[in-house]
Formats: C-alpha cells, structure tokens, sequence
C-alpha cells in the first residue's frame, strides 16, 4: 500500500479535449459491440422460422438457437477470466480494438453464414474476442484519467451498454418492419462496428503521456502502488488480487448482482405478460423500464462516489444492495393479474435504481481501484468474469425456481442473493476504511 498521496493538478484545456475524445471513441466503440450483441436476440424468430422452412421442428429449432446463446456467454465468461489480462502487456488499446474489430468480423460471418454450426463458430468468436473489449476501455481509462474522476468516468462509459443495446434493437425493429431478412440485421451491426474501429485506430492513444500530458494518477490504496512498472509474470499480476479480501469480495458481489440483473434482463416481460397479464407488446415496452431507470442510477452513482472518497463506492453499494433486497421482498406479494399493475412496474424500476447504479461499479470503478495502471485490465476481467457465471446460472436455475415456487419464489430468492451482497458489501466498508485508515497513518 503506498502511504502518500500526490497532489493533482486540474487538466489543462487541451488534456480536457483530448479525454473528452477519449471517451467519446470509447463508449461509441463499446456501444458498437452491443450492436453486434443484441442481432441475435432481436433475429431469432427470425431465424427459427428460416430453421423451420428447412425441415426442423420449431421447438428444436429454438432450443439451437439457445444453446447457440449459452455457448457464446460460456466464451465471454471464459475470456474474461482468461484473456483480459493480456491489456496489462500489450496495451488497453489493443485490447479494445481487437473486441471491436472482433465483433465485426464474426458478426459478418454469422451474417453470411447458414448452418448452425457455422452460426456457433461465429458466435462463439464474437463473444470470445469481444470479451476482452472492456478491460481494454478499462486500461485506457486508466492512462487517461485520475483516481478522483473514476466513478465519473466509468458512469458514463458504464452508460454505453445500455445505450448500445436499445438503439441496436431500435433500429434493428425498423428493419425488420421495412421487410429485411435477419441476415441484413448482422451486416448492419458489423458496419457499425467497423466505422468505430475505424475511428479507434485513427484517434484512440493508449495514454495521455502519448501526447505529451503528465501520467494519470492511480489511486494510492491500490493494490500495485509501490511500482510503476508492469507486473512480470502472471503470478506477479494475478497473487497480489487473489490474495486481497477486499479483492475476493468485490468478485463475490460481482457474482451475485449479476445472477439478479441478468434474471431481469430475461425474464422481466414474461413476468409482465404471464403474471400480470400484460399483452406482448406492452410487456415488451415496459421492460424497458429496467434497463431505463439504470441510466439514471448509474450516472447518480458514479457522480456520487467520487464526491464521497475512495470508501465511498462501499457504502453505496451496501445501502443500494439492501434497498433492492426489501424492493425485491414487496414485489414477491404482487398477486397474479393484480389490478394496480403501475405498482408493480414502479418496484421493477426500483430494484433496477438500486442495484444497477452500485453494480456499474464492479468491473470498472473497482477493478480501476485495485489494478491501479498496472493491472487494471486483469482485475476488470476476473471481477466480470466471474459476474457472467453467475449470469450463465440465471437463465436456467430461475425458470426452475418460478417452475417449483412461482414468481413469488423467485423474488424470495433473488431478495436472500442481494441481502447476502448487501452483506459483503458492508464488510468490504469496513476492510476499505481500516485501509485508509492505515495508510493515513
């Protein structure tokens, strides 16, 4: 731990341009994977009818097109905690250019491919290289920007998923209702990507000292502090981590908020539409409320923990993770076909208020406080890495629980999982102030 803190100077008016267009290419790039993300979720029908007119049963052509899906998170999750790391040697940049160039090019071969195997090879490439896109934006957030601006950062590129993610379904609905075939939905989503990877070769710098601007400040309680230099070997880059606490829990958090956002991300309209008796596509439209109201949480978040101190992300995440636990309780006693379905639709957006501002900060802010500039895009990795196992495990193990318990069962859980985060997330405070308070000292 280092013991000193260096003073920061404010940016001068040119490092200020240049991080604005550091972020700028950052959060279109990474929003541009999202493009390349949600072409498979908006063509299925699409592609299971294509599957059925070629002579398989609908039912076998969906369960392919799932196992498809689950392939392609087994990769991502399997690059995040193997691949992620290589951004500590060779650079964020690279490691950010290769998910974006990735994404586009596999996402081209799905679209000009017609066999399912096919299908899974690109789909499996995709997800694998776009794996390592974020700790590439994480490393280059670490040249360009001070510890004290990294909740603010990390908030508004946090912001490029989600944007991503309903304009590409937004659009990609316009497609489709101008009659174009699922093919035309992927080549879309590469060109997209292609013009942001263009633009990151040309104009993304892998650090503001590559501009003549002095180095970034890391934060001091990181766990890298006594060095400047890259760690050199993989056990130097990976014990420091696994042997942190504070390390351990962040990935133990990371493992349980994401089983909770992803069971939303999935099951949040047949909730609307079975239980509550929406129509399709008013369960459709008011999904959007979760992933809608995250914006302003993450965004509030991320302003609000750089103003509170480096303990600060700590505390929200206890406050927001046991807020979301009782919202979770409230919505299990929703009855089936309940005649207020505002109230309902109002909770949704409170658990999302309350968990996906705090869970912005996992494989960002965090993983920026424990790697420090040397390690940052390893310990992005493990921590989302990690999170996506607990994402694999949502799908399959909350359609068994709401099978043998109903939604009701399903909330209970989902409300046990964040009291539990909300837990660790209290003592993860506790060890973050007694090292503040030991390194004043």
């Amino acid at each position: 731990m280092s013991t000193a803190t260096t003073a920061i100077d404010p940016p001068t008016a040119s490092l200020r341009r240049a991080q604005v267009r550091t972020i700028l290419l950052l959060f279109v790039g990474y929003a541009a994977c999202y493009y390349c993300r949600a072409d498979l979720s908006v063509a299925t029908p699409l592609l299971a009818d294509e599957l059925t007119r070629r002579g398989m049963d609908h039912s076998e052509a969906l369960i392919r097109l799932g196992s498809i899906t689950s392939y392609g998170v087994a990769a991502y999750a399997a690059g995040k905690l193997f691949l992620t790391g290589l951004g500590d040697y060779w650079g964020g940049r690279r490691n950010f250019l290769i998910g974006v160039g990735g994404a586009a090019l596999f996402t081209l071969l799905f679209g000009l491919s017609g066999t399912v195997p096919l299908f899974t090879l690109a789909w499996v490439g995709n997800r694998l290289t776009q794996s390592v896109g974020w700790a590439g934006l994480i490393k280059v957030s670490s040249k360009w920007f001070n510890y004290t601006s990294y909740g603010t950062v990390l908030a508004i590129l946090s912001l490029s998923y989600l944007v991503g993610d309903a304009l590409a379904r937004q659009q990609m609905g316009m497609l489709i209702g101008h009659g174009y075939g699922w093919r035309t939905l992927f080549f879309f989503a590469a060109a997209v990507a292609a013009v942001t990877l263009l633009a990151g070769l040309l104009w993304l710098r892998e650090s503001r000292t590559d501009e003549g601007h002095a180095q970034a400040q890391a934060n001091p309680l990181n766990l890298f502090a006594q060095t400047e230099k890259p760690p050199g070997s993989v056990w130097e880059l990976l014990l420091p981590l696994i042997r942190s606490p504070a390390f351990v829990l962040v990935c133990v958090l990371s493992f349980a908020c994401t089983i909770i956002r992803e069971t939303f991300n999935s099951w949040t309209p047949e909730y609307l539409h079975g239980h509550l008796g929406f129509s399709m596509s008013d369960a459709a439209t008011w999904s959007a409320v979760f992933p809608g109201v995250g914006v302003a949480s993450v965004l509030l978040c991320g302003w609000l923990s750089d103003r509170m101190g480096l303990n600060g992300r700590a505390l929200l995440m206890f406050l927001g993770l046991g807020g979301a636990a009782a919202a979770l309780l409230v919505l299990m006693g929703v009855h089936a076909g309940a005649s207020n379905i505002v109230f309902p639709v109002i909770m949704i957006g409170i658990v999302a208020f309350c968990l996906l501002g705090p869970y912005s900060y996992l494989g960002g802010a965090f993983a920026l406080d424990f790697g420090g500039k040397q390690a940052s895009a390893a310990s992005s990795g493990i921590i989302d890495g990690i999170g996506y196992i607990g994402g694999i495990m949502a799908g399959d193990t909350a359609a068994r629980v709401h099978a043998a318990y109903g939604w009701e069962g399903v909330f209970v859980a989902l409300a046990v999982i964040s009291a539990a985060a909300a837990a660790c997330a209290g003592v993860l405070y506790l060890l973050n102030t007694r090292a503040a308070r030991s390194a004043h000292a």
